[in-house]
């Protein structure tokens, strides 16, 4: 059988939205199982059934973890209590107290940090309670690793430790008061029209747990393929920066967009990097230059941004959601899909 490989990101119904993304591909004789995130717990149903029925196993190489927040990671458990899963891919905090205790003068303790984090971070401390359990490995997915074909981009171990010291989860701030605050004073969104080619994204950023995202890249039947969590600007301008020094060539022409369609996450020259300048003109339908998948729910009435859908399409992308349907990527696969259309091109877009 030739070469394929099948990138399916699955539904999660909440108003938050989330990530499930099973992958399978064949290189060679042999084929792989990859899940990156799990959404909610209410996902892993519906998630377990797809993997047995349409991959046809019971047995998943690699689960990755792409950061620590509920909607990709709470959901994840019970894929790893009923999955033969060969390796779990997650960073924890914790491991690195011995480091970061330094920074943390209330703590006089490596012991007393690690319970903090420990209890900061309960959907991956649960992951890692059933992956000693079961016996599964564990291994960091920091930029450089291999993870069946693809190679982590980013966060570097020093970039991912200043995170962790930023985060107001840590013991420098009262946890959850900035959160609060920043909700609070979150303001109504406006819109304005703008004509083609205008793009206006938030200068605020997206949150240290988002930026903690593991960034990966991987190149299969030609296509360059990038998955990219929940990560900002500065997760994003790192991988590319490693994409150069590896070899890997950008622009991709299969994206993930990042955090549901989030304006916090991307920027024009981010996105010049990843998926290509902006086009003077649209693209003619049928001749896109990349395609894009946002994982967002239709409960979800904040995302995506459309700022975001237009300055996808304005560099010729064309943009499918899991709003509607579950979404796939894939070259050579057998299996049937439905076919999807481009995201309609927004003529206003946030004016805050």
């Amino acid at each position: 059988m030739a070469d394929y490989y099948e990138i399916d990101f699955r539904q999660v119904h909440t108003a938050k939205s989330g990530d499930a993304i099973g992958i399978r591909y064949q290189i060679g004789d042999g084929w792989t199982v990859h899940l990156v995130d799990g959404g909610y717990t209410s996902t892993a149903p519906e998630v377990a059934n797809f993997i047995r029925q349409s991959y046809g196993t019971n047995r998943i190489n690699h689960v990755v973890v792409t950061h620590p927040d509920k909607d990709h990671a709470e959901g994840l458990a019970p894929i790893l209590e009923n999955f033969d899963v060969g390796a779990l891919w997650m960073l924890r905090p914790w491991e690195y107290a011995g480091m970061l205790l330094q920074y943390f003068p209330k703590y006089q303790s490596v012991q007393a940090l690690v319970k903090r984090l420990q209890d900061e971070y309960p959907y991956i401390h649960e992951l890692e309670k059933i992956a000693r359990r079961r016996n599964i490995q564990m291994f960091e997915p920091f930029q450089g690793e291999r993870i069946g074909a693809f190679t982590v981009l980013a966060p570097s171990p020093a970039r991912y430790l200043q995170l962790i010291i930023q985060s107001e989860k840590t013991p420098q701030a009262p946890v959850g008061i900035l959160a609060g605050l920043m909700q609070a004073a979150a303001p109504l969104i406006r819109y304005v029209k703008a004509g083609w080619g205008s793009e206006k994204f938030s200068p605020e950023p997206t949150s240290v747990e988002n930026e903690m995202s593991v960034i990966q890249c991987a190149t299969l039947c030609g296509d360059r393929i990038a998955l990219t969590g929940d990560a900002g600007r500065d997760g994003l301008t790192e991988a590319a920066d490693f994409a150069a020094k590896i070899g890997f060539a950008l622009p991709v022409n299969k994206f993930q967009t990042p955090h549901h369609g989030g304006r916090h996450n991307l920027s024009s020259d981010v996105l010049d990097r990843w998926v290509g300048p902006r086009r003077v003109q649209p693209v003619t339908e049928g001749q896109e230059l990349f395609t894009t998948v946002i994982s967002s729910a239709k409960e979800d009435t904040a995302h995506p941004r459309k700022a975001v859908l237009r300055a996808l399409r304005h560099r010729g992308g064309f943009i499918m959601t899991t709003e509607d349907a579950p979404c796939i990527m894939q070259r050579n696969s057998t299996r049937t899909f439905t076919t999807v259309k481009n995201v309609p091109y927004p003529d206003e877009q946030e004016e805050d």
